[in-house]
């Protein structure tokens, strides 16, 4: 293992230890990224001129020069460059491996295998090594080999049937979430199996899949069709258990979101919208009540939130410490002052687009940090890596770059 014994509190938690990356568009780079935000040393593997496939996607005017989505998901990570179908590549590939601990791939099922990168091909060369392979429907089954995005992930697994208005189409929802999910999954048995190879220096192999991590991340809402065996169906922004529960537009054109979360909360909210005359209501004391009465409440609370500024609402819900959030667009939410001062978007200096925003770690965690550095220009850490991993000589460097050079040039 390559971690060394120091003091825990001078070090962030996954100091020491190296990964492998070679994943690609949002979930495997999620994964690593997450594992380089708690310390780990990642070393993005990345076919030689083009890269990571998020580098060329996704431009738009003013931004044509700039990589902003492949920014956004790899900053804290280095970048080489190597051709794994090249015998030299692949073998640079494998001892990069060798001594790593942990690897990540997100390739189509059994490509890895192909490559010579696998688990089994690399098992034998470093038995402690922890290695993750994340796939729209993981490894096995007989959905394994079909083709998997976002969208059909969010299409497969229902959570497009809960998105949307009720008389409405399925709708999907507008970020990559299930890619996420899938990712943040991975990160989290990653660092659970390296606790397990601290222990017994056993590798692991771990088998995410897509559909089964949006499924396990929509299972808290699923008890109506795991017990009832009934489809809870769609709801726009109500809530299908409490009411009123909606978003509201106020007077001066501020979308609000608001819910009544349960029976306390029910006369302060009368307070609150001045509803002296339903407060005392029996017909509405339950939420099953008022559940009944849905039309009827979400009329009334919208019409009394349309004659009332965002402020005044917001004065109103506050003094009766109730739920509620303005509806922010993504540039709203960025400048957030919550999110500004929990100091979550961060600004590093790039060495091609110079200043570029990223959103940072989620947690703030006790002890020593790990450092945030912008993301990698394409092979921006070849050198660095056949040194300090491998070992290479600067001749050995200097040989290999001189090859890289001559291939790029006798290249069509």
């Amino acid at each position: 293992m390559t971690a060394a014994a120091e003091d825990p509190d001078d070090r962030p938690p996954l100091a020491g230890f190296r990964v492998v990356d070679l994943t690609q568009v949002i979930a495997g780079p999620y994964a690593t990224l997450m594992l380089a935000d708690l310390g780990a040393e990642v070393l993005k593997i990345e076919p030689p001129g083009r890269g990571d496939d998020l580098r060329s996607v996704g431009r738009y005017p003013g931004r044509e020069n700039h990589e902003d989505y492949f920014y956004a998901n790899n900053r804290s990570k280095k970048s080489i460059a190597l051709d794994l179908k090249d015998p030299g590549d692949r073998a640079i590939g494998r001892d990069l491996a060798k001594v790593a601990d942990v690897v990540v791939e997100n390739f189509s099922p059994g490509t890895a295998r192909r490559l010579g990168m696998g688990w089994e091909d690399l098992r034998p060369l470093n038995p402690g090594l922890v290695y993750c392979s994340l796939a729209g429907f993981g490894q096995t089954g007989p959905s394994r080999d079909r083709y998997a995005l976002d969208p059909m992930i969010q299409a497969v697994t229902g959570l497009m049937t809960v998105n949307g208005e009720p008389d409405a189409p399925p709708t999907m929802v507008g970020a990559p979430l299930c890619d996420v999910m899938a990712g943040m999954f991975s990160a989290y048995a990653i660092v659970g199996a390296l606790h397990a190879v601290r222990r017994d220096g056993k590798g692991r192999y771990i088998d995410v899949s897509m559909q089964d991590a949006t499924l396990a991340a929509l299972g808290p809402r699923m008890g109506e069709s795991l017990q009832a065996g009934r489809n809870p169906g769609r709801h726009g922004n109500q809530n299908p258990m409490r009411v009123p529960a909606n978003t509201y537009r106020t007077r001066d054109g501020v979308h609000l979101s608001l819910i009544v979360q349960n029976d306390r909360h029910w006369p302060r909210f009368c307070r609150a919208m001045g509803f002296d005359d339903l407060a005392d209501d029996p017909r509405y004391a339950g939420s099953a009540g008022r559940a009944a009465a849905r039309e009827f409440l979400d009329g009334r609370t919208a019409g009394r939130v349309s004659e009332l500024t965002y402020g005044e609402c917001v004065e109103a819900l506050e003094a009766e410490r109730l739920p509620y959030a303005r509806v922010n667009t993504y540039l709203e939410a960025l400048e957030d002052e919550q999110v500004a001062f929990r100091g979550l978007v961060r600004a590093l200096d790039h060495p091609a687009s110079g200043e570029v925003r990223v959103v940072g770690p989620p947690w703030l965690m006790s002890g020593a940090q790990a450092g945030m550095t912008p993301p990698p220009l394409l092979d921006q850490h070849a050198e660095e890596a056949l040194r300090d991993w491998l070992g290479w000589d600067r001749k050995a460097i200097a040989r290999r770059a001189a090859r890289s050079t001559s291939d790029r040039k006798a290249a069509p």
